[in-house]
């Protein structure tokens, strides 16, 4: 663990959900190939598939800058259809029971809610895709509550966290995740930010401003237990 500051416990955690707690390698990639296949079989793109990088360093994106990155040649409609393929792709991926959380997500979720910490999803995928990642693992009765831009039409992660801490009248809160957007989420919104980098989507620049960064997820917990 790399500490810049003594922390304080917080009354809640948030959580990024891709690169965070989901491997969304294990879903988005096999997924990912299979919609280029389609897209072309339905004569939408006639290209070659896009590197797997380019997709993984979308990561932590709203779903439209996602597609423009990706498909930046292709109209509206066939970036909709695009989006249309890809849920039901990733809906067929979970269900197929293959996909992964990194390792101690719901032992260290359990032992963080055993004591008492609220625990939230702020994530800026859609509803669908990451309430569904949250049922297909087991763990979405260990939130207090899963947010996503999907469902709360928000247009950045510093919008989407300022909902939930209102909603939910959270004074002080731990942000933790991978990418510069939980960072700047966290800073805008006065709240600590632990940095994750452990998923390989991002660089460690992303993480400038974190009050702490983890290199696996159970060292969440110790992080809790030894703050003040």
């Amino acid at each position: 663990m790399e500490t810049t500051t003594r922390l304080k416990k917080p009354e809640a955690m948030l959580f990024d959900m891709d690169g965070t707690l989901f491997q969304t390698e294990t879903l988005l990639l096999p997924a990912y190939h299979k919609m280029f296949d389609r897209l072309r079989t339905e004569g939408i793109y006639t290209g070659e598939t896009p590197p797997e990088s380019l997709v993984l360093s979308t990561l932590g994106m709203i779903l439209d800058d996602i597609w423009k990155t990706v498909l930046p040649d292709l109209d509206a409609e066939g970036r909709n259809r695009a989006n249309e393929i890809m849920l039901e792709l990733e809906v067929e991926g979970l269900q197929s029971g293959n996909t992964k959380l990194y390792p101690q997500v719901k032992e260290t979720l359990q032992a963080l809610k055993s004591q008492g910490v609220k625990l939230f999803v702020a994530s800026n995928g859609v509803e669908h895709y990451v309430k569904g990642v949250a049922h297909a693992h087991d763990i979405y009765s260990l939130f207090d509550g899963v947010y996503s831009a999907g469902e709360y039409k928000t247009r950045t992660k510093v919008d989407l966290v300022h909902r939930l801490l209102t909603d939910h009248n959270i004074q002080s809160a731990w942000m933790v995740g991978d990418r510069s957007s939980d960072v700047e989420a966290g800073k805008k919104n006065g709240q600590t930010v632990i940095g994750c980098e452990y998923a390989g989507f991002g660089n460690h620049s992303e993480l400038q401003g974190s009050d702490t960064i983890i290199h696996s997820f159970d060292q969440l917990l110790k992080l809790y237990e030894e703050a003040k």
